[in-house]
This record gives C-alpha cells, structure tokens and sequence, in this order.
C-alpha cells in the first residue's frame, strides 16, 4: 500500500525526523485562513501516488493569496497520469543549501533490507544509479540484527560530514530505518532531503506499506474506495477478496495458484496475444468464487476472449465448471482444466457446449486466436 506523501510525512513528525509539514486541502475553500496562519510564499503540492508531479505541474510556489488561489485550483483540477488531484499539501518553502538522498528497499534477491544515500537528491535514484553509481553509498541491513545507529553514522560519513552534521543525518538515516521496520515497509525514501541554515530536512516523503502486513499493520487500512493506487476493477476485486491485476490487454486470465496464473500470461505472450489481467482465484475456489471471478474480469471494456487455466488440487474441476456455467460469458471462453474431478467438469462443460483443452498450450493459442 502506497501512503501519499502527507501521510508518510505524519510518520516522520511520530518519529522525529525533521519534515517540512503544512496544511491538507481537498478544496480552496479554506485556503484564505490557512494562508492568514502561514504567511506567504507558499508551496502547493498534488497529493498523488505517482512520480513526476513537478514535471506535470503538479507542484507550484504562490508569492500573493490570488496566486495561490489560483494555483491551487488549477493543481486540483488536474490528472496526473491519469489519477485525479483530490488533495493538496499547503507548506512553506525551505531554503535549500543541499539536496541529498535517503531511503531503504526491500532487496529480495539478498533477502535484506538495504540502505541507499547519496549526495544527488531531488532527482530519480535510478537515474544517479545509470549515470553516477559511484555517488550512491549502499548498505545491506542484517535482517535479524536491524538496522545500527554506527552504520548510520558510518554513511553519514561517507557522504562527507562530519561533527554535528554527521550525528543530525545519522539520526535520520537510523529513523528511516526504524520506520522500515516498524511499518513492514517495502520501500522509505526522503527526496530530497534538504541541507538548510536550519539543518536537515525531509521536503518529500514516500512510503510503500506491504500489503501482506496490514492485519498487524491496522493504522494503514483504508477502505478500498478511499485509494488512489487501484482502478475501480482491482477495488472491486480486492472487495470480492479476489486477486486481480488489470493489464492493457484483450485476453481475460483466471487461473488457480500465482506460478499458474504467471505462466498462463506468458504462453498467451508468446502465442501473440495480450492478457487484460491477472487473475488468480487461489486454492479451494468454489462455484461462487469462479463466478465472481468471471464478473470481475468481464468488467474490462475490450475484452474479447477469456482463457481459465486449472490445475485441480483443493480446487475442485466440477465446482469451477458449474461456477463457468452460472455465469455464462458473453465472450468467448477456453478452458484447460486437469486434476480433482476433471471427468465431471469436462462432462458438465461438454454438455453445456464448451470445448476443454488437454493442454495449456492449446488453450491460450485458442484464446489469442478467438480474441
């Protein structure tokens, strides 16, 4: 779960880490009184989950209360990549000396946390890491250990400062870290994090939650209709507690198990073909669930064939058949099913007028071709 920059900055305050906070707006209407609070100029940001809000002029400095009016009605009528501005962060601009870079990643491969900084803030860190690699400082985290307030210290240092500079940034790094942790975060990052007259601070704040965490992580929950990081299809499949990813495709995918699901998408690939999603309706699926599944992915315009792909464990053949027919497709389905009560599904399907597949392959050749 992606937190907007404003939430990711309250943890900050809650952790002590020196932030540049301000006012949330969902409308101008208030915007006069805050104004009258905070002096001019100001600073008005889009609260989206997306990069590139400067580059949309998503982020904008008013000077006089007309000009911030303007602007921040101009910022709230936009879309920025596709997503609508439905609130605004009102802050005080900071005099930046400096611009550095701070976050920690999950690394998967390594299976640690690891820590990234480097003295090019306020620009993608996958770009310094292209053009400068030599000018991000790495460290992998030991996951039982945790992150070590000598580490922090130790990258400070390398960063270049040192007395009372150093101790200021080590404490931020370590923070971040503690927040890394304490959150079950996936991803922390301060971009920039700002050198001022008056020491360091985060001007921009990002926060990736594991959504696999939230049953501990309860301060994150939000009802599905409230987020900005899923299209209406994925908010209805999260509430049917299906999972589902929509892609750019014409070929529907539902299949039992992610590897199964995954594989399915490539071999459609590879057949020509282009998947409208990502389906997985897991292990023990009933008639109900398949049926929903089916309402779920049939809410993509443009869909033009779907392809079901079972491989029948807990899951039983003769239930995801019946669930098939109880919805009955508009759209052209293939199905390849093998596993518990296979003979019944194939019966229940060849009665009804679907053909099955023996194999996956022949299926998703079938379902490119009928798209």
């Amino acid at each position: 779960m992606k937190l907007l920059e404003y939430e990711a900055k309250d943890i900050f305050v809650e952790y002590g880490i020196p932030t540049s906070t301000g006012y949330v707006l969902e409308d101008v209407d208030n915007l006069k009184a805050i104004l009258y609070k905070m002096g001019l100029p100001v600073v008005l940001k889009a609260q989206v989950l997306v990069g590139g809000r400067g580059k949309a002029g998503g982020i904008k400095f008013a000077n006089t209360e007309e000009e911030a009016v303007q602007k921040a009605q101009e910022i709230l009528n936009m879309k920025i990549k596709d997503l609508p501005v439905k609130k605004l962060l009102v802050s005080k601009p900071s005099q930046i000396e400096k611009e550095l870079y701070v976050g920690f990643v999950v690394d998967r491969n390594k299976k640690k946390m690891t820590l990234l900084a480097s003295t090019e803030g306020g620009v993608d860190i996958e770009q310094v890491a292209a053009t400068a690699p030599d000018k991000i400082q790495r460290l992998d985290i030991d996951p039982v250990i945790g992150i070590q307030e000598f580490q922090c210290r130790e990258v400070a240092r390398r960063l270049g400062y040192t007395g009372k500079e150093l101790r200021s940034l080590a404490s931020i790094i370590y923070k971040l870290g503690r927040i890394m942790h304490d959150k079950d975060a996936e991803l922390i990052e301060i971009n920039p994090l700002a050198v001022t007259p008056e020491g360091f601070e985060a001007l921009d704040a990002k926060l990736i939650i594991d959504d696999n965490s939230l049953y501990r992580q309860t301060e994150f929950k939000k009802d599905v209709k409230d987020t900005q990081e899923y299209t209406d299809i994925e908010k209805s499949a999260m509430e049917a507690g299906l999972a589902y990813v929509e892609l750019d495709g014409d070929v529907g995918i539902i299949g039992c198990g992610a590897g199964l699901v995954m594989a399915s998408l490539d071999v459609v690939n590879h057949y020509g073909g282009k998947p409208a999603n990502f389906l997985d309706i897991g292990g023990g699926a009933n008639a109900e669930n398949m049926k929903k599944a089916l309402e779920i992915i049939t809410m993509k315009e443009g869909l033009k064939s779907i392809f079901i792909n079972i491989f029948g464990g807990i899951t039983r053949c003769d239930e995801i058949a019946n669930g098939i027919l109880e919805f009955k497709p508009s759209v052209p389905v293939y199905v390849r099913m093998m596993g518990t009560n296979e003979k019944e599904a194939r019966e229940i399907l060849n009665n009804a007028g679907y053909e099955l597949y023996q194999s996956m392959q022949e299926a998703a050749k079938a379902a490119v071709e009928g798209a």
